[in-house]
């Protein structure tokens, strides 16, 4: 039971692609796999390492803070210093509908206030007196409406607006962000309300490079809108199951689109087909889409495809030949397909991968010998396969292989010195109930691991004594032992 709730945990991350704990509303870009869209508040300078004497400015500003009821406006003090209050304020939760007030002119660039409770309409006017010096606004998951959106027109230099979660925001207040063409960066993640007709205000974003709109499900046949957008070069529109293969034909005359994610849309081979003059497009997640192997034909035809994401596609063997002509890809993700060994002979000549998940395929020890040719291999995802102990050898000569995931796996204590050569070796996933006490006595020697995932393994209590051998372990997931 231990093994399979491990699995429904790393299953939601891979489709969410998400960071872990996260409130009501607010649904943070961030992955670690494919690159997110939204902007994030900076760290904090003043809350160092213990021991660490801060700076005199450092310990002022957190004096202030403390005193905030003190002081009634900061708009005579240079805007560094005042952003750095700012800062500290929304760091503490001490920025209220007073206090904030105080901010009033201050001329501030950047306001991050995601999810930052009562951020309101009233805010706004606050927000938007720091005029053409605001830059980055984060109102993600507030209270603010279409009507709070009309101060922003004072901010005409805004460059990142990120207005993730915002359920109170429609089409009607999408008019208001039309003029500020400065905009790069522009998040609407998680927004029932904007339809294709409200995606007209975006075709005035002319110097737009990133637009997310992530979980939009009422935006089908808006992409006509983002045409003049010839310097977007990320677009996310994952999980809007409204997005079609005719949404797909107005990006064909988005040259510079870099990145570009459909995840869990309706979009077939036929849509895939438009997607072949980008050839800038370095990165493609098509997780969960209707596509087939067909779509390889197209996919071919972009030079730049460096990430691509297959997962959960309806992927099979026919048709899989096509992968050999993605020579420069360095991620490929094929997870839950119903591809076998005779796929993976085409991955032979994909010697730029840097990374392959193979998770849930139905393959064996004999398909892992066309990825033995694969030497810049860093991270291998083998879970729910039918890889066992024979097949390891194959992975020997992968000496930069940094990360391997060999759960629910066949493979047995007798296999595991097969990958004891492997000294780039960082994290193993060994979530398997056949592991136990004698196969982590084996991999004692792999002092350099830094993370131990045992979670499904039956190690006992004096197996536990073998950890102690791992000197560079950060993490160690052991349960089995706990409940048995």
């Amino acid at each position: 039971m231990g093994g399979a709730c491990s699995r429904k945990q790393n299953d939601q991350d891979n489709e969410d692609f998400s960071q872990k704990e996260f409130s009501r509303r607010y649904y943070k870009s961030g992955s670690t796999k494919w690159m997110g869209t939204s902007f994030s508040r900076p760290a904090l300078d003043f809350h160092r390492e213990k021991g660490k004497c801060p700076s005199l400015l450092d310990l002022c500003i957190l004096k202030i803070s403390e005193d905030i009821a003190n002081y009634n406006t900061f708009s005579m003090l240079p805007r560094d210093i005042s952003q750095q209050i700012f800062n500290e304020l929304v760091y503490s939760r001490h920025v209220t509908d007073v206090s904030l007030e105080a901010f009033r002119d201050c001329a501030l660039q950047d306001l991050y206030l995601g999810e930052y409770p009562g951020v309101n309409d009233y805010w706004m006017d606050v927000i938007s007196s720091q005029g053409t010096s605001l830059l980055s606004l984060d109102l993600s998951g507030s209270d603010v409406t279409d009507h709070g959106l009309i101060y922003l027109r004072d901010c005409k230099n805004l460059q990142n607006l990120n207005l993730n979660c915002c359920d109170q925001i429609s089409d009607h207040g999408l008019e208001y962000i039309r003029g500020l063409s400065n905009l790069t960066s522009l998040s609407f993640r998680r927004n029932n309300a904007i339809s294709a007709q409200g995606m007209r205000a975006f075709s005035g974003l002319v110097n737009l490079v990133k637009l997310d709109l992530e979980r939009c499900p009422g935006i089908h046949g808006g992409l006509a809108r983002l045409k003049g957008l010839k310097k977007l070069e990320s677009l996310n529109i994952k999980w809007c199951n409204c997005i079609t293969d005719a949404d797909m034909k107005p990006l064909s005359g988005l040259t510079n689109l870099k990145g570009l994610e459909i995840s869990r849309s309706k979009v077939t081979d036929f849509g895939i087909t438009f997607l072949k003059g980008l050839e800038k497009l370095s990165l493609l997640n098509l997780e969960g889409c209707l596509v087939t192997a067909a779509c390889l034909y197209s996919l071919a035809e972009l030079p730049s495809l460096l990430y691509l994401n297959l997962s959960r596609c309806n992927l099979s063997d026919d048709g899989c030949d096509m992968l050999s002509r993605l020579g420069n890809l360095k991620v490929l993700n094929l997870g839950f397909n119903d591809i076998t060994d005779a796929c993976l002979i085409h991955l032979q000549g994909l010697t730029k991968l840097e990374s392959l998940n193979l998770d849930s395929c139905r393959i064996g020890d004999d398909g892992l010998a066309n990825i033995a040719g694969l030497r810049q291999l860093k991270c291998l995802e083998l879970s729910d396969t039918d890889v066992g102990s024979n097949g390891l050898h194959h992975l020997s000569g992968l000496l930069h292989l940094e990360i391997i995931n060999l759960s629910f796996t066949l493979v047995t204590d007798s296999g595991l010195r097969k990958l004891c050569g492997l000294s780039s070796l960082k994290s193993l996933n060994l979530d398997a109930h056949q592991i136990t006490d004698t196969g982590l006595a084996a991999l004692t020697n792999m002092t350099w691991l830094t993370n131990l995932d045992l979670f499904g393994a039956r190690i006992t209590d004096s197996g536990t004594n073998y950890l102690r051998n791992f000197k560079n372990l950060r993490f160690a997931r052991n349960m089995w032992w706990r409940t048995d």
